[in-house]
Formats: structure tokens, C-alpha cells, sequence
């Protein structure tokens, strides 16, 4: 090895920033400081880090190497954010695994990602057990296992042992995949979006400066580690600014108004349907949440009368509206709580780090102010690629740009509006009607609790818009009351043809409604 090549692999590792090196910063800068709180079980940072650097020798002593992947198959708990923390340190990738998946879906992303390593709550071992015969894996663990079992690694055991906590002596490189995160499941096939240390220390950075997260913040997440926005928007950046996470795994409304008031939390995120679920709880008391000063919403679109309703039955706190999607790790854009007196329903602009166009999918070309079309992105938050997927990640990339499949327009002074996914659009006739348009309209009707508006076959219109609607306690099932109060606030051609009833709607563990369930259950019953 020459002089040069010497001096070049120090200067890489002394002035690298992978995220293990960002723990260790915040460890070595507030050592006692409370970082999690979970089950009862609290970690300072020095702890932390240490326990980190315990799981991280640990799955290398194993037999894992750097690259191999590693699958994370759990409810929230302080087991499985160390692992995730662990394989950052170790140089593997972390594969995250939503709990809800069938015994199918389970074996295609294990199979996929060629994880090597798979960890899982005890309660989810009847599923590993009835797919483990069709897996090629190298390690059997579980996360926090109560019972001990023998022969198998546990993630908290190690964490909390007498192991080496020493950082493991490793090269690694900020541009090393760190993640795959597969795409929410509503689709038959996921695809896993590769992300390095590089980008997800970008998207950290977007998501300190834009959502104002310090380190005095109270943090509750409630919302799975698995979901990019929770782990990556919410729990990364607070955990390296320093604040404190109190870390649920059952976020049932009660839970969650619960910790809030004992805790006095001052920091939330939550899907819409969370926050509708809340406001309409008999615990939601204006009073006993005052301190709560940072109100965050994403994931989907939130409708605009429950953006006023929470704003003005919490109106000392700040409302977020955060846009993106997992290939970007996945902040795009922020609307601040001063943005949201004169554009409730905007999404913002792009945060520090994301340049966005809008153009017309037909022809490739930049939109017009209030012109729609679909939303481009340049980014250092950007995925490398979807994994073992080259055709799908060509497609995505055309261009140069990360082709987002949301349809949404630009506002003179840069703001942006979220229209619908391209997918939900629903065409009638042949006019294009967002979904979110009629929905917006709806929310308005006095005795609606959530809908949510797809388009099913019609045999005249191509597709007949249909609202599937949640009432509200004790409201009557006034098919004419829904359809007139459309028609008072929308065209003609907006009016839903089909009303349903339903007691709720279908959502993923993340709260995000799977439309496409409720397309295909409509549709058949026609």
C-alpha cells in the first residue's frame, strides 16, 4: 500500500458520518441523558450506545459479514431499535418486516432480500416456524423474548449481557446500503428501496431544520419502527438531537392519550386516521393537552376539516404537514405551523435537501403554476436503487429524476398540493376527478366520521365514483342526506353514484388506508 492510498483511507475514516458515528456523537455529548423509555425499561445515551455496540460485535461473532441482510420482524420495542442501530454499526443491512404480513408475503421478503438473520417477537414465532423450511437462514433470534428460549440469540439479552461494547473495528462507508425498506404492501409485490447512510443522514438533517426538533423535545412514538416515516422522520432525528422517546407498541387511542397527559409529551406524529380516531375519543380534552406544542400529520392526505378541527381545539400547539414516501427517506416537503393559516391543505415546500419539478406525464413537460402533473425529485435523500429490481429502478430514475406517482400542482410561490396518487384518480366519463376532492366534501357532512372515495368498473362511465363512509356514533344511514350535501359543495360530475356504509375502514398497521382493498371489495360486489 502506497503514501497516497494510506492517507486517503484515513481521511475517509476520520471524516466519515455513517449513523453509528452520529450515536456515538450524541452519546459522548449528553452520556446520561434519558434517550428511551419503553415497557418500563429506560436507556440513557451512554447506555445505549453501548448496548449498541454489544449486539453489533455480537451478530458479527455469529458468522455475519458486512453486507449480509438482516430481518427485523417485531412490534415496536427498545430491542428492536438497538438492532436496527446494531446493523449500522456492524456494516449489515437492516430489512424491516411489517408484523401484519401472511405467512406469504413474509416468505417473499425474506426470500427477496436474501436476509441471512431473521429476529422476531415471540408472539410471531408460529409464523416464522410454519415458513422457516422454505428459508435459507444462517441465524434464528428473537428481539425480546420473556421465555429465555435456548439456542436462540435475543436481541435485549445481548444488549443488556457483559459482552465486548466496544465500537466494532470496522471500514465503513457512508455510501454503504443500510436499509431496505420495502414498499407499504398494498401492492401484490413490495419492492425494497436500497438506503445508505448517506442518504438517510441527509434526510435526518431536512428533518431537524424543517419539523424544529430539539433536544429537549418529550417524543411519543406510537406509529411502527418498521414505517419509514416513524423510524426515519420522528425517531432518528430526535434520537440524534438528543431528546427523549417514549416508544409504544400498541397505539390504541386510550394508550396513546394516556401517555401523552402522564408523560406531558410534547411531540406527536400521527397519520390522519390517527388523529381522527383521537378527536373523536371521549379522552381527547383540550385542556389536558396543552403541552402538547408540536403536532405532526403524513403518510396520506390529511382532509382539510380536521387540519381546522385540530388546529382550533389545540390552538397554542404548532400543526406539521409532512409529505414523502419511502424512496426518500422520506421527507420531500413540509408545511410549517405559520404556512398553515393561509394553505391548510398544501403539503409545503421541499425541505434543504430535495429539489422537486412537477410535469406532464404525457409529455414530459415543466407544469404551469396550478398546472397538475406528477411530481419529480433530485435528491441526496434518494434511494440507490430498488433491490435485485434494475428494470423497476430504471423506470423509477428516467430522466434523472425519481418519478414519484403523486399527481399535485405548484402554487406561484413554490408551494406545493398533494391531488392523489396517479393510481386513485378516478376516471368517469373521461373527466379525471380526484379522489381527495370529494372526500374533502364529505368530511363536511355533520354525521361523517372517515371516508374514503374509490372508483369502481361502470359500465356507461368507465368507473362510477363510490364513497365508502364510517358515520359517526348514532347517525342514521341517510344515503339522500350524503348525495345532497355533495351535490350543495361539488360539480355534477364529482357526486358519488354508489354510497356504502361500513363500520370501519381497511388500514395497514401504519394507518394508511389500503384503497385497493376497498376497490376490489366493491368492485366485486357490482
Amino acid at each position: 500500500m502506497n503514501l497516497a492510498t494510506d492517507i486517503k483511507t484515513l481521511v475517509n475514516q476520520a471524516n466519515r458520518n455513517t449513523i453509528g458515528d452520529a450515536l456515538n456523537r450524541i452519546s459522548m455529548r449528553c452520556p446520561q441523558q434519558i434517550a428511551l423509555e419503553y415497557n418500563g425499561r429506560s436507556w440513557c445515551y451512554q447506555a445505549l450506545n453501548r448496548a449498541v455496540n454489544r449486539v453489533a460485535n455480537q451478530l458479527l461473532a455469529q458468522g455475519l459479514e458486512k453486507g449480509d441482510r438482516v430481518a427485523s420482524y417485531g412490534k415496536n420495542s427498545d430491542a428492536y431499535l438497538i438492532l436496527w442501530l446494531a446493523c449500522t454499526r456492524a456494516g449489515l443491512i437492516h430489512v424491516p418486516v411489517n408484523f401484519s404480513l401472511t405467512e406469504r408475503e413474509l416468505v417473499y421478503v425474506l426470500t427477496q432480500s436474501g436476509a441471512r438473520a431473521l429476529f422476531a417477537d415471540d408472539s410471531l414465532k408460529t409464523h416464522v416456524d410454519a415458513v422457516c423450511d422454505q428459508l435459507e437462514l444462517s441465524i434464528q433470534g428473537s428481539l425480546h423474548s420473556t421465555k429465555g428460549v435456548e439456542g436462540r440469540a435475543d436481541i435485549l439479552a445481548i444488549a443488556t449481557g457483559s459482552s465486548c461494547d466496544q465500537t466494532p473495528d470496522l471500514m465503513l462507508d457512508e455510501n454503504d446500503v443500510v436499509q431496505i425498506l420495502y414498499t407499504s404492501g398494498t401492492t401484490s409485490d413490495p419492492k425494497g428501496a436500497m438506503h445508505t447512510h448517506r442518504s438517510l443522514m441527509a434526510e435526518y438533517s431536512s428533518c431537524l431544520l424543517h419539523l424544529d426538533i430539539k433536544g429537549s423535545d418529550r417524543c411519543l412514538a406510537a406509529l411502527p419502527l418498521y414505517h419509514s416515516a416513524q423510524m426515519h422522520v420522528f425517531t432518528m432525528p430526535g434520537l440524534l438531537s438528543g431528546a427523549y422517546t417514549c416508544l409504544l407498541d400498541t397505539p390504541t387511542p386510550e394508550v396513546i392519550l394516556k401517555m401523552l397527559k402522564e408523560k406531558q409529551l410534547n411531540s406527536f406524529f400521527a397519520p390522519p386516521t390517527v388523529w381522527i380516531a383521537l378527536l373523536r375519543h371521549t379522552e381527547f380534552i383540550e385542556h389536558e393537552l396543552q403541552h402538547l406544542q408540536k403536532l405532526y400529520y403524513g403518510a396520506s392526505i390529511m382532509p382539510e376539516p380536521i387540519v381546522k378541527e385540530l388546529a382550533q381545539r389545540l390552538p397554542l400547539s404548532g400543526l406539521y404537514n409532512c409529505y414523502g414516501q419511502s424512496e426518500i427517506a422520506p421527507l420531500a416537503t413540509v408545511l410549517s405551523p405559520e404556512e398553515h393559516k393561509d394553505r391548510p391543505s398544501s403539503c409545503g415546500r421541499p425541505v434543504i435537501n430535495v429539489e422537486t419539478r412537477i410535469i406532464n406525464p404525457a409529455t414530459g413537460n415543466e407544469c404551469e403554476p396550478g398546472e397538475q402533473g406528477e411530481l419529480l425529485h433530485r435528491s441526496p435523500q434518494l434511494m440507490v436503487g430498488y433491490w435485485d429490481k434494475p428494470e423497476q429502478t430504471l423506470e423509477a430514475f428516467s430522466d434523472g429524476w425519481f418519478h414519484s406517482g403523486d399527481l399535485g400542482y405548484r402554487d406561484e410561490q413554490g408551494y406545493i398540493w398533494i391531488v392523489d396518487r396517479i393510481k386513485d384518480i378516478v376516471n368517469t366519463g373521461g373527466v379525471l376527478v380526484a379522489s381527495r376532492d370529494v372526500e374533502e366534501a364529505l368530511y363536511t357532512h355533520p354525521d361523517v366520521d372517515e371516508v374514503a372515495v374509490i372508483g369502481v368498473p361502470d359500465d356507461k362511465w368507465i368507473e362510477a365514483i363510490a364513497a365508502v363512509v364510517v358515520l359517526r356514533t348514532e347517525a342514521d344511514q341517510d344515503v339522500e342526506s350524503l348525495i345532497q350535501h355533495a351535490r350543495a359543495n361539488l360539480a355534477a360530475f364529482k357526486v358519488p353514484k354508489h354510497v356504502h356504509f361500513v363500520q370501519q375502514l381497511p388500514k395497514n398497521t401504519s394507518g394508511k388506508l389500503l384503497k385497493r382493498a376497498l376497490r376490489q371489495q366493491f368492485s366485486e360486489e357490482l
